[in-house]
């Protein structure tokens, strides 16, 4: 299948913007063949937006969420993307990915929060997200968690090939692209898409370097530091003999 990725700048806390910005690139995604776009994290309301996680977070099933599925069905492609959720008194730093009609595939929970605003702003989640898209067995993970191998394994052994990761990594935390991602994608035979902001949020400067890693660990498609539409054919699949076997493979000593 087609997957798309969508770089972009912070829409600087501002959620109609985000969305205008979303359903032009989702149709552009849509119109190149795509069957699901990846988004950052925290696209709504912002991901350097500490109090606005705390007055604009939405619950599942809101306005935001409601209208995140009517794009994706208007423009006939799926979507992933992060966003603030608030369930009662908690909020959480989320990501939903819907179909191409428009209903949810899965929804997840941030479960390492990374520095003092997060951890401030969200309540860890506390389980995996597994689901198909298009037959293919896939997961969510959000930034930092997919610098944890065990969560990447965690996913692996639950027989997910694709895993899609809005993310809001840095400027000066190049290595999570450049070494982590296709590592991760290489030692558990999957493809990993990894979906940044580019740009800066206030103080907060951010790294872009947003890719698509295949299972050998090759890197598909890449962005640099400008905004970037990421449209890449999943697949195909590399030969057996060059497959990650270490999930069957190790042992414990």
């Amino acid at each position: 299948m087609k997957l798309a990725l969508y770089q972009g700048p912070p829409a600087q806390g501002d959620p109609e913007a985000a969305f205008a910005r979303l359903e032009l690139q989702l149709h552009a995604a849509a119109l190149a063949g795509a069957r699901i776009l990846v988004a950052p994290e925290l696209f709504l309301p912002g991901y350097n937006q500490p109090e606005l996680h705390k007055t604009a977070a939405q619950p599942l099933g809101g306005a935001w969420f409601q209208r995140l599925g009517a794009m994706a069905r208007h423009a006939d492609c799926g979507l992933t993307v992060g966003w603030a959720e608030r369930a009662g008194a908690a909020v959480f730093n989320a990501a939903t990915a819907f179909d191409r009609d428009g209903e949810m595939l899965g929804h997840y929970r941030k479960i390492q929060l990374f520095g003092p605003m997060e951890q401030a702003s969200f309540q860890s989640g506390g389980s995996y997200c597994v689901f198909e898209l298009d037959g293919v067995p896939t997961g969510l993970l959000i930034c930092y968690d997919v610098e944890f191998a065990p969560h990447v394994w965690a996913l692996a052994e639950r027989g997910v090939k694709l895993l899609l990761v809005p993310t809001a990594n840095p400027a000066g935390f190049g290595h999570v692209a450049d070494s982590f991602i296709p590592a991760r994608a290489g030692e558990m035979d999957m493809t990993i898409v990894y979906a940044n902001y580019c740009g800066a949020e206030d103080d907060l400067r951010f790294g872009g370097d947003s890719l698509i890693a295949g299972p050998d660990s090759r890197i598909i498609a890449r962005a640099g530091r400008s905004e970037a539409l990421l449209i890449a054919e999943n697949g195909p699949a590399p030969e057996s003999a060059l497959r990650s076997t270490q999930l069957s493979d190790f042992r414990k000593v």
